[in-house]
């Protein structure tokens, strides 16, 4: 069992991610984007310390849920405890919840933190939305990100093809 800092959790979202999510809003950020959404998660200290399995009952108990979404603060900042997390979701007999995984990082970035954990969180992520908000990019239009030059990336396929494979409207994004 590893322990998670929580800003935030929101139990039923629409707006972070694919259908129905049980989103987790990580404590800490070190991107200090102006125009942060969350401005409030940006500093380590604070939050609620919650165990994963706490959090993974709690997200059994809702049967309406289409996935997970981790987003903050920065999920990257806290590896290890989220993917145990997302392994534990993945590995669930009879239910199959998708994670979202949200990001200031882009995935070339990811690839070069030597950072325990940050390739066993991707290994349990399926869908990855990376990149630095930038404000002079914001567009209210887009679904699940703030501005233009984040990227929704499929992270299986992405892995399997050794490129990026980005999903964009007809995929839902």
């Amino acid at each position: 069992m590893a322990k998670l800092q929580v800003f935030g959790i929101a139990e039923e979202s629409i707006v972070d991610g694919k259908g129905i999510r049980y989103a987790i809003f990580t404590q800490g950020c070190p991107h200090q984007c102006p125009g942060c959404h969350n401005p409030e998660s940006q500093p380590f200290t604070g939050g609620v310390e919650m165990d994963t399995d706490q959090v993974f009952r709690q997200i059994l108990e809702n049967p309406l849920l289409k996935g997970v979404t981790f987003s903050g603060g920065e999920p990257f900042c806290q590896p290890e405890p989220l993917a145990e997390l997302g392994e534990k979701l993945h590995g669930y007999p009879g239910r199959k919840l998708d994670i979202t995984v949200f990001t200031g990082y882009t995935w070339e970035e990811l690839q070069g933190l030597d950072t325990p954990g940050v390739q066993a969180l991707l290994d349990q992520t399926d869908v990855l939305i990376d990149g630095r908000f930038d404000l002079s990019q914001r567009d209210l239009r887009l679904r699940f990100r703030g501005s233009r030059n984040q990227r929704v990336i499929d992270v299986p396929r992405t892995r399997q093809a050794g490129y990026l494979v980005l999903l964009g409207e007809e995929d839902g994004y």
